[in-house]
């Protein structure tokens, strides 16, 4: 078998696209490309950006000195995709219909399995996504909502919540397939997820309004009231919308959603600031809490992540609440780029098999 693999992932988002190559487990280089406004304004679909975005980062692979045939695999960032269990998934023609048809909707994610294939017809490598925010792997009992025909959805940060769940089994020296974790990413939004045996069994729907309120998200929303605001007159769909996800959360009570904002206006004394940000915490604790029965109540340890995860006292504000039920393992930021490059080593090394995008609906 090889020795050394040199893997290129790519993480397309909004406004930027992210780069790095790997040699085995270690990251050898990176780059982060910005897209202004007038660079993307010309399209007008994110799909349509993938010639574009291809042609950057083919530039600055080759002032790095990195060639497109260098690579023994490629790993974008998985769309919003149908619905599938965690892994990794090596890029076909019925995911790039998909994606191209934007069957759940656009997102830049989307990009990630386009220019994967792209550099995989070239050089001749695979080309593989890992871990969609699209994972579904709820139980059963899980996707009762009270109503039928609102069932409960899984949408999550499943690669950064996979990822770090796998590196706490690794320092802890467990196996992530016999584990039993909750898993919270801390972000502009806000997923806490029930990992058993290596499956995220339940979770909140971070995406859509489920769960704690996050930066820029509502959470759950108390159902009669919220009925009565749909038919007030006051709002329209779109506008209803974006309060949901956008303009809720901490936007809409503090007119922001930079945390350092915040944080700076707690250190000046704004007390309405500092229970605003305390309450999120508590929602994320009183979630974390909720998935206690999931697992009769044993759990190995519960472990923080994302963004706001740098925040020792939002950290102990939720250690404060949580940590009668398990141990707290906080490893802050996002760690998606590793967890893309080593999807794609577990494949070349044959310790995992790629898996085949194929959904009942195609």
């Amino acid at each position: 078998m090889k020795e050394t693999f040199r893997i290129l992932a790519v993480n397309p988002g909004s406004t930027s696209t992210k780069i790095s190559v790997f040699e085995n487990e270690r990251e050898v280089w990176n780059c982060k490309l910005s897209h202004s406004a007038e660079d993307i304004a010309p399209y007008d679909k994110i799909v349509d950006q993938y010639e574009f975005r291809r042609k950057v980062i083919v530039t600055e692979l080759e002032k790095a000195g990195y060639l497109v045939s260098s690579f023994d695999a490629v790993v974008g960032r998985g769309g919003v995709l149908y619905p599938v269990e965690g892994g990794t998934y090596a890029v076909n023609e019925i995911m790039l219909r998909h994606v191209h048809e934007g069957v759940q909707g656009e997102h830049p994610s989307n990009l990630g399995a386009l220019i994967a294939d792209s550099f995989s017809r070239e050089c001749g490598c695979p080309a593989f996504i890992a871990d969609p925010v699209v994972v579904d792997e709820m139980h059963a009992l899980a996707r009762y909502s009270g109503l039928p025909e609102l069932p409960r959805r899984s949408i999550l940060h499943a690669l950064n919540q996979k990822a770090t769940a796998r590196k706490a089994c690794r320092d802890k020296g467990w196996d992530y397939e016999k584990a039993r974790l909750i898993v919270v990413h801390l972000g502009g939004g806000i997923s806490v997820g029930a990992h058993l045996d290596g499956r995220i069994v339940d979770v909140n729907n971070a995406l859509n309004g489920d769960g704690p309120f996050s930066p820029e998200r509502t959470g759950t929303l108390p159902v009669g009231d919220l009925i009565a605001l749909c038919y007030s007159g006051k709002y329209t769909l779109a506008q209803l919308k974006k309060l949901n996800k956008g303009s809720g959360g901490i936007v809409s009570y503090l007119g922001t959603n930079d945390m350092r904002d915040v944080e700076k206006r707690i250190s000046e004394g704004d007390a309405h600031a500092a229970e605003v940000y305390e309450a999120m915490a508590y929602q994320v604790a009183k979630e974390i809490g909720f998935l206690g029965p999931v697992f009769e109540g044993r759990v190995d340890a519960i472990i923080l992540t994302g963004g706001i995860a740098y925040d020792e006292k939002f950290i102990n504000w939720i250690k404060m609440r949580v940590s009668y039920l398990a141990p707290v393992l906080v490893y802050p930021g996002e760690h998606e780029m590793e967890a893309l490059a080593l999807a794609g080593l577990r494949v070349l090394r044959g310790i995992e098999q790629a898996k085949t995008y194929n959904p009942a609906i195609s």
